[in-house]
């Protein structure tokens, strides 16, 4: 379940269900219009442990090696997005994302960078905040 409780809600919080939000770029039956629609699809990919959706929507030739290993000991829990900024075809989201490894509260807070390339957005790389 999502933090709100309802079973159908999409893991990216949006408060939609899971079908009519990230669900339809996971299906290929969309692409994401935005870096944020591009974020919050990959964050829902990461806790459905959906490897082909990530490594499909990684900036070619960017992606580091080992990267997509599958982790059952961590657990997804909730997405805050800080900012998000989008000025051509370069796009970048601030977000927090907060999981649990062995029971464990943890966050990963970055800002990830977007490129727009033949009319698809891909994840490019992010750095670390503290």
């Amino acid at each position: 379940m999502t933090k709100t409780g309802k079973k159908n809600d999409c893991p990216c919080g949006s408060g939609q269900v899971f079908d009519r939000c990230c669900n339809r770029f996971l299906s290929g039956q969309e692409a994401p219009r935005t870096p944020l629609e591009l974020m919050c699809s990959r964050y829902t990919a990461y806790t459905r442990q959906d490897s082909r959706y990530l490594r499909h929507t990684w900036y070619p030739n960017a992606m580091p090696e080992g990267a997509l290993a599958a982790d059952p000991s961590i657990k997804w829990i909730r997405l805050h997005i800080i900012r998000h900024e989008e000025e051509g075809d370069d796009g970048l989201v601030e977000f927090i994302a907060h999981y649990k490894v062995n029971g464990r509260a943890r966050k990963l807070h970055e800002t990830s960078r977007f490129l727009r390339e033949g009319g698809k957005w891909y994840y490019l790389d992010g750095t670390f905040n503290e």
